[in-house]
């Protein structure tokens, strides 16, 4: 995309401090802050990466807000998945064109748009109807109107069931995503993944009890994603001082099918966990 920006458009204006400011330009409309306003008009049909200059002589830098930028700073009704977890939950999740995904809890919609920019085709459940516009809100307004017809949210609660069958993934963003398991062994196909999300490692620990209580899932496993910065100014390059640490859980697992066909005389198989495999197991 090498274009001018237009009226319609979104735009992401950077400070002298690098503080972000999401605008969409509008005929007439202005910018402001206490640093003086910018109107609108000072960008339209100029390139990215335009330098402007407000009122009050402040300078903005003008760039096409990424993906990263665009859920950082999006509106939103609940409490979003941040970036940094949200390329690990598509990589475990294998997310790519054409995978059908059951979501539920879709909030704002962060976790959503990701998969769609992966090309995933989603059904979500959400409880509440204010989130569920304010997610398809979201996806419109970054990914297109195009977007929509690979996102249909209902408002229905997964704890429920799950109405339909051969999903690719079920991704779960839910308080008590253990009471989706059982439902989710019904709409996956064989070979699917399930990927939860959790704040509290209790939560983690639960939808595990849930893969071990259940002889349908192999490769069971939990991780965290900790994000530090660097600082690098010259030859002076120490860790930031604040770190991005604990955000959530990710419990991820496959599934095999339904229990009575993968175990005789009521044995399990046993399973290796993923991260024991020897390295030369291909040999």
């Amino acid at each position: 995309m090498n274009r001018t920006f237009q009226y319609g458009d979104r735009v992401l204006l950077l400070d002298s401090k690098q503080r972000r400011y999401l605008i969409t330009l509008k005929e007439g409309g202005e910018f402001h802050s206490h640093n003086g306003f910018v109107a609108h008009s000072q960008i339209v049909d100029q390139p990215e990466g335009l330098y402007v200059k407000s009122t009050k002589a402040s300078p903005y830098t003008a760039l096409r807000p990424t993906l990263e930028d665009f859920v950082v700073e999006m509106p939103r009704g609940a409490q979003v998945i941040y970036p940094k977890d949200l390329a690990p939950i598509c990589m475990l999740a294998d997310i790519g064109p054409g995978i059908r995904v059951f979501e539920s809890g879709v909030g704002s919609g962060a976790l959503s748009m990701t998969m769609l920019r992966y090309g995933a085709e989603i059904v979500g459940y959400e409880l509440r109807e204010d989130f569920a516009n304010r997610a398809t809100t979201n996806v419109r307004s970054f990914l297109g109107e195009d977007a929509l017809s690979r996102y249909h949210v209902q408002i229905r609660d997964a704890y429920d069931g799950i109405d339909e069958a051969d999903f690719d993934r079920v991704v779960l963003d839910l308080p008590e995503p253990w009471n989706v398991v059982p439902h989710a062994e019904k709409a996956l196909r064989r070979g699917g993944i399930l990927v939860a999300y959790t704040p509290s490692i209790t939560q983690a620990a639960q939808v595990r009890e849930a893969f071990a209580h259940s002889r349908a899932w192999n490769g069971a496993r939990t991780l965290e994603v900790l994000h530090r910065g660097w600082h690098i100014e010259g030859q002076a390059v120490r860790p930031d001082h604040r770190m991005v640490a604990h955000t959530g859980f990710l419990t991820t697992a496959r599934y095999l099918g339904p229990r009575h066909e993968n175990v005789e005389n009521g044995d399990r198989a046993p399973e290796r966990p993923i991260e024991e495999i020897p390295d030369d197991a291909d040999e």
